[in-house]
């Protein structure tokens, strides 16, 4: 039987059919199947992983990390609220974001033509 939520989160991602499949014929995927599935968003040479890993984890923090993670908030609230509710926490959370000092530098580097630097403020 799945766990932890797997069967869930499963069927959500490939539909009922191919959880269904997976799941009983318990076989194992390869990274390429994976990836074709949604199940992974990359795949990367075993070597580069870790190197692979650190530079996506860097570039995330080097982002609006306030902003990121409001992003993050509306996504997870997406699976389990109404559309009315959830638009209504983006417009909260866009509000939030909009005041932030982040804000303010990624319009003012879009206008100076240059890269943003955040500092999840």
């Amino acid at each position: 039987s799945g766990d932890y939520g797997g069967s869930y989160y499963m069927t959500n991602i490939v539909g009922t059919a191919k959880a269904r499949e997976l799941y009983f014929e318990a076989r194992m995927i390869d990274a390429e199947e994976a990836l074709a599935l949604g199940l992974a968003n990359r795949v990367v040479p075993h070597d580069k992983l870790m190197e692979e890993g650190l530079a996506y984890a860097a570039e995330l923090a080097a982002g609006p990390t306030r902003t990121l993670a409001r992003m993050k908030e509306n996504l997870n609230l997406a699976t389990h609220v109404d559309l009315k509710t959830l638009m209504d926490h983006e417009a909260q959370n866009m509000r939030l974001s909009g005041m932030s000092n982040d804000s303010r530098e990624a319009v003012k580097a879009f206008v100076e033509k240059r890269e943003p630097k955040f500092a999840g403020k």
